[in-house]
């Protein structure tokens, strides 16, 4: 799949790892950036929801059109997939899952 990132600070967060770690802190950081790679290299969203770790799932309510894995037990990445095919995923943010 294709990345897009929302902002240019998820982005900067993503390829560099100082910077990430300064936003989330060392564990979130790297998990940060292997979600993304994990997500790049998959080939279908169905291929991420079998993936053990991720719980990749799609959201509801308010949040319905995103997507969310975790990254570790209250922070998780939230992303848009755009296109019929699948191809390109969207970073949106990375969230506090009970603080959002």
């Amino acid at each position: 799949m294709e990345i897009q990132f929302k902002s240019k600070k998820l982005k900067k967060q993503y390829e560099s790892h100082k910077e990430a770690e300064k936003a989330y802190g060392c564990e979130v950081a790297r998990r940060y950036v292997g979600r993304i790679n994990i997500i790049r290299e998959a080939k279908n969203i169905d291929e991420l929801q079998t993936l053990p770790g991720l719980r990749c799932h799609a959201l509801t309510g308010t949040l319905k059109g995103l997507w969310a894995v975790n990254l570790t037990g209250f922070y998780r990445l939230l992303f848009r997939l755009q296109g019929e095919t699948l191809t390109i995923a969207r970073i949106e943010k990375v969230s506090k899952h009970y603080d959002d």
